[in-house]
């Protein structure tokens, strides 16, 4: 009998645990633990989980997957307690949230959560959350990597925060782009616009910053090879407790000419931030650059009518299409409906009809009169060049400085800095 003992092999050390009321409503949680961990989890109700983590045998643990939906937000108090528990014992812990409200998830959140992703589970996500709480100094070397898969040709200097520091004597321009549908190239067009207006003058260069409010499918970073941060949620969960300092140091810059607060990690609710918060990091924007360029998620948000508020001229891009002129005439009739300045709006035409293309301007024409706007910016075509420089992470005056996109986006970009000169001149 001994030596038949001595043939078994011995269990696989349980390394997490997933916490939730039933772990059988989240099957495809227990599939992907599965593949990571094989037989070295284990899984725990609310109630067990509690008393376990009071025991020794937690200690062993190096995460625990809490599992949370809608049904669960009457029990906040005690899936808090849980999560306070597990970071008393330097155990790590990854939210899994189904449906759940952005004031329940801000709160889990903010009491120490150390990543987070969504239910169901978007393929590899588990994986990724894994190796950041195993590794968390991993995500530059992963993103520097992805790069290299691109093809960029590394010409960029090394990202870092701003090098000045928070000086708060600024008033700075606030221009939103809005794209009024998928595709319109709101995010080319804002990206490239603040790299204009941050390199439009070689001895007194604007500060500029880019700020990418599209929490969800933000890509201002993939645009300008730049590294998605993990204090960027520390910044959006907590905006009460941040300075100027750290909203500095919570970006990156371009080049060392544009800085850019880019899009969260992980992919979070557009309401993890409430208007108040955007009112602060706004404040805070305006006060220590001369331009301050957001691009905004196609939703509109309760938060929308803050941006809309500060904002100086606010771009809504759009194609010629049915899509484009529906959205636009619904974006319209919700601000007017909610007496907001709508009059802010500047409606810009992406892949406009070349100067010879009669018919296609005689469209572009008949659609500015059936939804009684102007369309104030024709922008052209930029073709595959375009797509090029943002899979390389590199503005267009980098890869193709005479593109005809290019040299519109230019042309704004100076009438813009010269404007708001006369303005400062004005002032003084």
């Amino acid at each position: 009998m001994t030596k038949v003992a001595a043939l078994q092999p011995d269990p696989a050390p349980i390394v997490a645990c997933t916490i939730s009321r039933d772990v059988q409503n989240f099957d495809l949680l227990i599939e992907d633990m599965e593949a990571e961990l094989g037989e070295g989890w284990g899984d725990l109700s609310f109630a067990d989980a509690g008393l376990f983590l009071t025991q020794p045998d937690a200690a062993s643990l190096e995460f625990v997957a809490l599992a949370v939906d809608d049904q669960d937000e009457n029990d906040l108090t005690r899936i808090s307690g849980l999560i306070k528990q597990a970071k008393a014992l330097g155990i790590k812990v990854i939210l899994i949230a189904e449906e759940i409200s952005p004031i329940a998830l801000h709160q889990l959140l903010r009491l120490g959560a150390d990543d987070f992703v969504p239910y169901p589970l978007p393929e590899g996500a588990l994986r990724e959350a894994i190796e950041r709480v195993r590794n968390p100094n991993t995500l530059p070397a992963l993103a520097g990597a992805q790069a290299v898969a691109a093809g960029h040709d590394g010409a960029t200097a090394p990202a870092s925060a701003p090098a000045f520091k928070a000086t708060g004597d600024r008033d700075g321009v606030v221009l939103p782009v809005h794209g009024l549908a998928g595709g319109v190239g709101a995010t080319t067009f804002a990206t490239n616009l603040a790299w204009e207006l941050a390199t439009i003058d070689k001895k007194d260069a604007p500060r500029v910053c880019l700020m990418d409010f599209d929490f969800q499918y933000g890509s201002v970073s993939t645009y300008l090879d730049l590294p998605r941060r993990d204090v960027i949620f520390d910044i959006l969960s907590d905006t009460p407790n941040v300075d100027s300092d750290s909203f500095l140091q919570a970006m990156l810059t371009f080049n060392d000419k544009l800085s850019v607060f880019t899009a969260p990690s992980e992919m979070l609710p557009l309401e993890i931030v409430s208007a108040e918060d955007i009112e602060r990091l706004l404040q805070m924007a305006r006060t220590n650059f001369d331009f301050v360029l957001i691009d905004m998620p196609k939703t509109v948000v309760q938060w929308t009518e803050t941006v809309l508020h500060h904002a100086h001229v606010y771009f809504a891009l759009m194609e010629l299409d049915m899509r484009s002129a529906q959205n636009a005439l619904r974006l319209l009739r919700a601000l007017k409906a909610e007496e907001l300045p709508f009059e802010k709006l500047r409606f810009a035409l992406n892949r406009a009809p070349k100067f010879t293309d009669l018919n296609g301007k005689s469209r572009a024409k008949r659609l500015a009169e059936s939804l009684d706007i102007d369309i104030e910016l024709m922008l052209p075509d930029g073709a595959k060049q375009v797509t090029q420089a943002n899979d390389h992470g590199l503005p267009l005056s980098d890869t193709a400085a005479k593109n005809p996109l290019r040299k519109e986006i230019q042309k704004l970009a100076k009438q813009l800095h010269e404007h708001n000169k006369a303005a400062e001149a004005g002032r003084s």
